[in-house]
């Protein structure tokens, strides 16, 4: 099994120690690169995530900060703290965890982060650059998925590259990068989604299939290709006997898909990883590129 193993938690460590020595040059030049995370409210999954986050920044000797903010506050008061962090040279990148509460627009308040120092790539500049070829920052878990399939030698140009899922987090973009003319990319793409009546009749020809819907162990073994490569981005709870009562699986039956692929990545441990460290890479490229 470990042979078709996609390790995310290895190609992420590879990627970190880079990181580490570019940080160190960086620092010794007279410029820490430095991420703020603002969280408003008190979702556990999210405080989890911010955490990770802080924690992966201050091993690499960046600066790491979290804006905490409750859940009622206003619209206002939040674009007043990313106007604030806009203006200060110390900060390189700015991320919003989402989702938001209700009551804030979250296209105005993604729209609001000057694009360079959009470090999720949600911006309408940065997606248009992307799209266009020309890419500031890449998507954080796209990009991690591009690094995975580079880590491991994974051919992509000419290949049927599969994605379900249409989010602007993960689909959207990961479609825009595999189409690009560049040695990682090169793929014939088809997206599918909700409304894809048969998914199974495209899944079945995907020689990379990228399942990102959010249906627990929804790709079976007679949805696959023989041979395919599986990159599973799902993350989904489902009840255990165990301490906490739940365990995580992806949106691809793990057991029952291994025997036909030739390389699959595993949940947890596989794409997750991969997130917060592409998320680290762009605040150090921005840092890069704006002193």
């Amino acid at each position: 099994m470990q042979e078709k193993l996609i390790d995310g938690k290895l190609v992420s460590a590879h990627l970190r120690e880079k990181l580490t020595k570019e940080v160190k040059e960086l620092k010794a030049s007279g410029i820490t690169p430095g991420l703020v995370v603002i969280l408003v409210g008190e979702d556990p999954a999210s405080q989890v995530y911010v955490r990770n986050k802080e924690r992966a920044s201050r091993r690499l000797g960046m600066n790491s900060g979290t804006i905490q903010l409750p859940a009622g506050t206003d619209e206002r008061e939040l674009l007043s703290q990313i106007d604030r962090l806009n203006n200060d040279p110390a900060c390189h990148g700015i991320l919003v965890q989402l989702p938001l509460p209700a009551h804030i627009n979250e296209k105005k308040v993604l729209m609001h982060i000057r694009p360079e120092k959009d470090v999720d790539c949600f911006h309408p500049q940065n997606v248009g650059k992307l799209v266009a070829g020309d890419p500031y920052v890449l998507p954080c878990t796209p990009a991690g998925i591009l690094e995975m399939l580079k880590f491991y030698k994974i051919q992509t140009a000419g290949r049927h590259a599969v994605i379900a899922g249409r989010s602007n987090i993960v689909g959207k973009p990961m479609a825009n990068l595999l189409v690009q003319k560049n040695d990682t990319a090169n793929c014939t793409v088809t997206v599918v989604h909700s409304r894809t009546p048969d998914i199974a009749a495209f899944s079945r020809s995907a020689d990379i299939l990228i399942a990102a819907i959010g249906k627990p162990r929804f790709f079976k073994a007679d949805m696959i290709k023989e041979g395919a490569v599986v990159i599973d981005v799902g993350i989904n709870r489902i009840g255990a006997d165990n301490e906490k009562g739940y365990r995580l699986v992806g949106d691809v039956d793990f057991d029952d898909v291994l025997p036909k692929v030739s390389m699959i990545t595993p949940v947890p441990g596989g794409v997750g990883p991969m997130t917060i460290t592409m998320l680290l890479f762009n605040t150090v490229t921005v840092a890069r590129h704006t002193n």
